[in-house]
């Protein structure tokens, strides 16, 4: 797919559901009783792999053109599939229901694609396995496919090596099945969207400073739940729209949750005209209308606690750098090693291949901003994020560039291309 300099990004749009919120709905609407009714559930392929394993798994869950229905059979109502279960591309799918399926009273195989097949599942196996749970990795390399026979679970308090939601939630939907209360330390705080919901669906989960804490066999009920718009398909409009001169877009129904919300602070660090209209905290996930405009950027350091808060968006921050005077710096970013790819090392080629100054380091990128970019012939190696954050970067640099893969924003927005086509002034 080709990309060219733009003119103006004018409108308004509206982003798909959250894809992390988007998970949890099915997998906890699944292990509730009654019906759990979910609106703007993003319909990207990561998200229908967690629907067709849990349909695998005993689930009837209907896909209507306006709501998804869950109807679940409580704690203890899945049953054995008849096959493997197969995550796609899903790492959020894999880690999160290893932990459900490490308390169930059947055996399971899980498997996804070659992506998944190469992305650590140690960091899941070991707190599992210290519950007592029976998980192998079947090639013996810590990655799946993986053999989990459903055991007998103890509650234990976890200190994580990293900061990691998946890692987090994993722990703690084991935690539902383990026979004492379950909690997880991490050096700094994840995204708190399982807590969140978990709560909501009616289980007793308390968090103290990076400390969440499960208790177990609660009884979970069936919810309503309007997905609010997710920050990490948002950002590529906000970047588009502080890149490209005279831009002003208005972006819909953005969840702020400030767990996730380290794009938003570290713009405005970086001198960008944000503004939060119509906030709206009373459905638990805060949301608001984000207006965007066009702004003259300067670097700064993007490090610590607030990696977890962006992890996903961290492409983008560095495409950003970019065309921001001076220098960004973004450390302790290890955890982009480990994605659907190296991000580390496909953002510094492509972006090198497009004129930037660009460095990588042991845990992330240095960027001299301030070089101006032209098209290239850019690898998304099938990453969402990285083609996404390529069609943006393209919109302000000279030539035409070239994306190989480009479909597979699907994974996560499969509009996003129609969208970005409507809000370009001229051609993009």
């Amino acid at each position: 797919m080709k990309f060219t300099r733009a003119e103006a990004l004018k409108g308004t749009v509206t982003v798909p559901g959250d894809k992390s919120i988007s998970h949890r709905c099915i997998m906890f609407g699944a292990l509730s009783d009654g019906t759990t009714r979910v609106t703007n559930f993003l319909k990207g392929a990561d998200c229908l792999s967690t629907i067709q394993c849990f349909r695998k798994l005993g689930i009837r869950i209907d896909d209507t053109a306006d709501e998804i229905l869950i109807h679940g059979k409580g704690l203890h109502g899945l049953t054995a599939p008849g096959g493997p279960l197969d995550t796609g591309n899903s790492g959020t799918t894999t880690r999160l229901i290893c932990g459900i399926l490490a308390g169930q009273d059947f055996t399971t195989s899980l498997n996804g694609d070659a992506s998944i097949q190469s992305r650590p599942m140690k960091r899941v196996m070991d707190p599992l396995s210290r519950m007592g749970a029976r998980i192998e990795s079947l090639r013996h390399n810590d990655c799946a496919p993986l053999l989990i026979s459903g055991s007998p679970l103890h509650g234990i308090h976890y200190q994580s090596p990293v900061a990691s939601a998946q890692v987090k939630s994993c722990i703690l939907l084991a935690g539902l099945y383990a026979d004492s209360p379950t909690s997880v330390t991490e050096p700094c705080r994840s995204r708190d969207h399982s807590e969140i919901l978990l709560r909501h669906f009616g289980a007793s989960v308390k968090t103290e400073g990076t400390t969440a804490s499960i208790e177990p066999e609660p009884a979970l009920h069936a919810q309503e739940i309007r997905v609010p718009g997710d920050i990490s398909s948002a950002a590529y409009f906000i970047a588009a729209g502080l890149l490209v001169q005279g831009s002003e877009i208005l972006i819909r129904n953005v969840g702020i949750n400030p767990t996730r919300d380290g794009l938003l602070r570290v713009c405005r660090d970086m001198g960008a005209d944000i503004t939060l209209l119509n906030e709206d905290r009373s459905q638990g996930e805060p949301t608001a209308d984000l207006l965007v405009r066009h702004s003259s950027l300067h670097g700064t350091t993007v490090e610590g606690a607030l990696i977890p808060t962006l992890i996903d968006e961290l492409p983008v921050v560095a495409a950003l750098a970019c065309f921001a005077r001076g220098t960004t710096v973004i450390r302790d970013a290890q955890e982009l090693k480990v994605k659907e790819s190296n991000r580390i090392d496909v953002m510094v080629k492509n972006l090198s291949a497009m004129g930037a100054q660009i460095t990588a380091t042991k845990d992330g990128m240095i960027i001299e901003g301030g070089a101006p970019l032209h098209g290239a012939v850019i690898d998304s190696r099938l990453d969402h994020r990285i083609a996404m954050t390529f069609a943006v970067a393209a919109l302000a640099a000279d030539g035409e560039t070239h994306i190989q893969g480009a479909d597979c924003v699907r994974i996560s927005y499969p509009g996003f291309y129609e969208d970005l086509h409507r809000l370009c002034h001229s051609s993009c």
